[in-house]
């Protein structure tokens, strides 16, 4: 099992805001490794385990939450937001 790649924090949810935020900036990698993981078919416990570090063993609800929101974010990033990225 590969543990996640980075040194940010990982939030109980990704915050939401209709602009980039610096969490956004922070978690760039994050979102997309999840982009890809769910394009691979993992589950949420796989994503939640491997890519945010949540064991979704002893934290069901939260990583269950975590992977939701940050999927959720990740895709709006790939719809939305990455082109605030490209502007700035």
């Amino acid at each position: 099992m590969v543990a996640r790649r980075h040194n940010q924090p990982i939030a109980d949810e990704a915050p939401w805001s209709d602009s980039i935020t610096p969490y956004d900036e922070g978690h760039l990698v994050v979102y997309l490794r999840l982009l890809d993981a769910s394009a691979d078919g993992a589950s949420k416990d796989e994503m939640a385990q491997i890519v945010l570090g949540i064991d979704p063993a002893k934290e069901p609800q939260r990583a269950e939450r975590a992977v939701d929101s940050h999927l959720r974010r990740a895709r709006w990033m790939s719809r939305v937001g990455y082109r605030q990225l490209l502007r700035g």
